[in-house]
């Protein structure tokens, strides 16, 4: 499995978590689980291939970091989608900001450039061209935001 395919997972995961409400630890073990996953693998590509236990490890840390810091995460998007009410924003799409902003401030190893690149990605595949465009420019105005924070 690719690191983007283990980061559409992670979104496919936090997107569940909306749903189902369920500890992000059970959300990745029952979701893992070998024969669920297979049906899953019949429906999305992204299920064809199992995650290593790096992507487990992964998967984990993103889902439980999202889940601890929602709030927080939900507050940025707010802050940076001018003239959008966050409940406007569809919750797919949410979840995939909530996993690039996550990357951003508490990956290290996860470029910001990549983080952003591969949100628009996901939000293209699922959604629509413009919905790819809104999230790189919600993302890109947090990424403009740190650099001149530290600067």
């Amino acid at each position: 499995m690719t690191r983007g395919n283990a980061r559409e997972l992670a979104v496919h995961l936090i997107y569940g978590r909306v749903f189902t409400g369920e500890e992000p630890q059970s959300v990745v073990s029952t979701r893992l689980n070998k024969d669920y996953y297979k049906l899953l693998s019949e429906d999305n590509e992204v299920y064809t291939e199992r995650p290593s236990r790096i992507q487990v490890a992964y998967l984990d840390k993103v889902v439980s970091g999202v889940a601890n810091r929602e709030e927080e995460l939900n507050a940025q998007i707010q802050k940076f989608s001018i003239g959008w009410d966050i409940s406007r924003i569809s919750k797919l799409t949410r979840s995939i900001m909530q996993l690039a902003l996550f990357e951003i401030q508490y990956m290290d190893d996860i470029p910001t450039g990549v983080a952003i690149a591969e949100a628009v990605r996901i939000a293209k595949k699922y959604d629509t061209d413009e919905t790819g465009s809104f999230v790189n420019g919600i993302l890109g105005a947090f990424a403009r935001s740190l650099t001149s924070t530290e600067e």
